[in-house]
């Protein structure tokens, strides 16, 4: 799963039977760095499938490729990118950091 902020929608004027319902939205993932740095996302745009409600300027976890279909199973629905989750905050924090006992 990686992390976007939304900046924008996308209008179908016909859109697949099996994605009723939904919408799409236009994300731009985070790097780890921009992230930890509190900078603007810094990746490629993204077109996400969203039944979830984010809005213009919410911070989303989305999944691709085949997890993106996953939440649908058994129905097969034509999607790359899904919307998991809304964000309400993100911590970044190093991991580690102390010396391992061996």
């Amino acid at each position: 799963m990686r992390i976007a902020e939304v900046i924008g929608t996308v209008t179908l004027s016909r859109v697949h039977p099996s994605l009723v319902g939904g919408r799409w939205i236009i994300g731009v993932p985070y790097s780890l760095s921009a992230l930890g740095n509190d900078r603007p996302g810094d990746g490629e745009d993204v077109v996400i499938y969203d039944n979830l409600g984010a809005g213009i300027g919410s911070r989303i976890g989305f999944s691709e490729g085949a997890e993106a279909a996953a939440p649908f199973y058994p129905q097969k629905k034509p999607v790359d990118a899904f919307c998991g989750c809304i964000l309400d905050r993100i911590i970044v924090s190093e991991s580690g950091g102390g010396e391992r006992n061996q």
